[in-house]
């Protein structure tokens, strides 16, 4: 049996092409992690997406409630702004999603964890000092860094699972 990785699944083009390049590259079991922050509309079709192209369980967790609770009301609170003008419901997202991930590898039995972000935002760097602070001991992947593929080189890599 080989070694498991979470990985933070939108259900996106970049995610759904790292189950299969990560499986790949790591020989990892990957184990999708798809959080429901309330800003997503098929969450069955995203489920079966990641079963689809590859992983061996594809999680979706409903967390809308603690995420307007603990990260959303406080955020209003304090008024708080990317850049003074975008309200930063996306970026404050991460921490709880980083947990998620945290949480789900502890009870899979995960050694690392993955993201599909670029190396361009910040969201990488939420995302990796989160699961970094959380749990120092699990290895952070983020395969859209590496890859080094464009737009269009990972429609390509996509179909060949056609």
């Amino acid at each position: 049996m080989s070694e498991k990785i979470i990985l933070a699944y939108s259900g996106g083009l970049d995610t759904s092409v790292a189950i299969k390049w990560i499986q790949e590259k790591y020989g990892y079991e990957v184990v999708t992690l798809t959080a429901d922050l309330g800003n997503v509309s098929d969450l069955p079709g995203i489920k079966q997406r990641a079963l689809d192209v590859g992983a061996i369980s594809a999680r979706i967790e409903d967390v809308r409630s603690e995420f307007v609770r603990d990260f959303v009301f406080p955020a209003l609170r304090a008024n708080a702004m990317y850049q003074g003008v975008y309200p930063l419901a996306t970026a404050l997202g991460r921490p709880l999603i980083a947990r998620l991930m945290v949480e789900a590898a502890r009870e899979e039995g995960a050694s690392a964890v993955a993201h599909g972000c670029t190396g361009k935002g910040n969201d990488q760097v939420r995302l990796d000092v989160s699961v970094g602070a959380l749990a120092p001991d699990l290895k952070v992947i983020a395969p859209a860094r590496e890859w080094g593929m464009t737009r269009l080189q990972e429609i390509e890599y996509a179909d060949i699972w056609r």
